[in-house]
């Protein structure tokens, strides 16, 4: 939509939109988004190519004809002074002198025996090895100051991921007791209670933040006719819920793969 104004000499617009893109690609993380930049990159390529073929330059500006006429008027022949005395008969085609061809040859020889010149892109050759520079204790002080920080912010993740998980298992919690309560001589069964039909992870997830309800006395689970575990809440009162806990430090160790979740 702008390509007008970008392809103006005087505009940084393209500049511009070039440094809006690169501040945006350190946000890419998609793969949709990985391709517009690409696509970004194909127009400002051509709009750019556009810009620099329009600007004029001494360099890339070649003209044949001034440079024939320069070229005679080095071996000997003002084109000029041909034309005013002969304007009616034809010039012949052996016009030039016999030694213009000789004068070109010996004016190019000087340059073809002169060395080309090097020039070294990143400077000239240091023979002395570089000095080098003591900076083992400001290695040690930075390993130190990594390793006062990484404890920190391991210890902030474990507190947010027990947060998280006290959440989860207050919410599971709730569920069960409102199971319960409407329907209070129904056993719930356990598998239908943590068993995600759309993920063995979520499954697992569930199974893991259930163990803490039965840790620490808030369900229990029992068998029932057919041997298959159910689970209910447990009601305490104040003074019986500490001593309840406290007593009831069992786990069981119950394995499941995909294959049995499906």
């Amino acid at each position: 939509e702008n390509r007008d104004s970008m392809l103006n000499s005087r505009s940084n617009r393209l500049t511009e939109a070039l440094e809006e893109a690169n501040r945006l690609f350190g946000e890419v993380c998609q793969a949709r988004e990985a391709a517009l930049d690409a696509q970004f990159l194909v127009i400002a390529s051509n709009i750019g190519k556009e810009k620099a073929n329009e600007l004029y330059s001494e360099i890339s500006a070649f003209d044949s004809t001034a440079f024939a006429e320069d070229l005679l008027t080095f071996m000997g022949i003002n084109r000029t002074e041909v034309e005013e005395t002969d304007d009616s008969e034809d010039v012949p085609d052996d016009f030039l002198p016999s030694h213009a061809w000789q004068k070109m040859g010996e004016e190019a020889l000087r340059y073809f025996r002169r060395a080309p010149t090097f020039h070294y892109m990143l400077g000239s050759f240091k023979s002395e090895p570089p000095v080098r520079k003591r900076i083992e204790r400001q290695k040690k002080a930075c390993t130190g100051k990594a390793e006062r920080v990484m404890p920190t912010r391991l210890k902030e993740m474990e507190q947010s991921h027990q947060e998280a998980t006290e959440k989860e298992v207050e919410r599971i919690l709730g569920i069960l007791q409102t199971h319960f309560e409407n329907d209070p001589n129904t056993p719930i069964s356990f598998f239908d209670f943590v068993i995600d039909p759309n993920s063995f992870a979520r499954t697992v997830e569930n199974m893991f933040h259930v163990s803490f309800l039965v840790r620490d006395g808030l369900a229990k689970i029992n068998l029932d006719e057919d041997e298959l575990p159910i689970i209910e809440p447990v009601k305490h009162s104040e003074g019986e819920e500490e001593e309840s806990r406290a007593a009831a430090q069992k786990q069981v160790v119950l394995s499941l793969n995909p294959k049995e979740w499906k």
